[in-house]
């Protein structure tokens, strides 16, 4: 079997592990779920027990319930299922390791750093952003930022094996240039790390409307019953603090935007190098800047003028946004000086 194909079925294998890492997940999170709500009735029959003369709730039990409910950063909540945690890393391991050797097979059949159009820079993408979520999972499982990524990670490199696919070869000679590895590299690994405190903002925004009590779809009747706010979420009072998660999240997305910071200026570098200018106003680099500036307005407003919150996580979710679009929409529906890459 040429090394390409043998490269492609191992992004689907790598894909396989993924799902069935999803799965696991998710049925993790919805064991937490289950729990969570059956916790909820058994509480709310204990006062209608007591009133009726039944036998008084022990305290030293009572206060174990209510500290396992809450949770802590070296304790297990209630309810998790520790086979499909375990089943979940050790997926997630496997399609790491599978993906990979995909990508340095990629490298090989193409005889260069695989990183020159949009289906191998999906690869690395994933990769990147799987590697950093076992990094921050290995203390604690978080079942929902695995969802999440898992569920992005999964779609990526269908939508890449489906759509982006091109045979493994050599680049045109525009791309022969070491800021293939240096400009590129740097972007992909920024784009892997945004995509994990991504998820990590999304979880943030939820507990926090838990934590407070405020959620709009908890005002309407209809969608009542959605609402973080009330019994079908209240496994949300066993993942960390929205303060915890957010700090999760500006780590990652203070190195992420050192990252890109370095992307622009080893882009501009190149663009003179190849074209003669620092700047040319192409789609691609205008998409690149202004991602960059709303995670720059994201850190300053986060550092210095003290926004914390739902405030600062709409600046995670709106500089995520525009890094996908400049990574599909400008690549694939719009002409520039970077179409031929890709």
């Amino acid at each position: 079997m040429p090394v390409g194909d043998l490269s492609t079925l191992l992004v689907w294998a790598s894909a396989t592990a993924f799902l069935v890492a999803l799965v696991a997940y998710t049925i993790d999170l919805a064991r937490l779920a289950d729990n969570a709500q059956r916790q909820v009735r058994a509480e709310e029959r204990v006062p209608a027990a007591v009133g009726a003369g039944a036998p008084s709730v022990p305290a030293a039990p009572r206060r174990a319930v209510d500290s396992a409910i809450a949770g802590t950063e070296d304790e297990k909540a209630p309810g998790r299922s520790p086979r499909a945690e375990g089943i979940a890393r050790s997926t997630s391991y496997l399609g790491i390791a599978l993906l990979f050797t995909a990508i340095v097979l990629r490298g090989v059949a193409a005889g260069r750093w695989p990183t020159a159009n949009m289906y191998e820079f999906t690869l690395v993408g994933v990769f990147v952003a799987t590697t950093v979520l076992a990094v921050v999972q290995r203390r604690r499982v978080i079942a929902f930022l695995g969802v999440v990524v898992m569920g992005i990670a999964v779609t990526a490199l269908v939508v890449a094996i489906e759509s982006f696919f091109v045979r493994a070869d050599a680049v045109r000679p525009a791309l022969q240039n070491y800021w293939l590895v240096l400009h590129v590299g740097v972007a992909i690994i920024a784009t892997g790390i945004f995509t994990v405190a991504f998820a990590a903002a999304v979880l943030q925004v939820m507990r926090h409307s838990r934590e407070t009590g405020r959620s709009r779809l908890a005002a309407r009747p209809a969608t009542a019953g959605l609402a973080v706010t009330g019994p079908r979420f209240q496994w949300l009072e066993q993942v960390p603090d929205s303060r915890r998660l957010e700090a999760l999240s500006f780590r990652l997305n203070a190195i992420a935007f050192v990252l890109w910071t370095l992307t622009l200026i080893g882009g501009a570098i190149w663009a003179e190098d190849a074209w003669g200018r620092y700047w040319n106003w192409d789609p691609k680099e205008v998409g690149t800047f202004v991602a960059w500036v709303v995670y720059a307005a994201y850190l300053h407003a986060r550092t210095t003028r003290g926004w914390s919150g739902r405030k600062a996580a709409y600046f995670v979710f709106a500089g995520y946004a525009v890094v996908l679009a400049n990574f599909t929409v400008v690549n694939l529906a719009i002409d520039g000086l970077h179409s031929y890459a890709f």
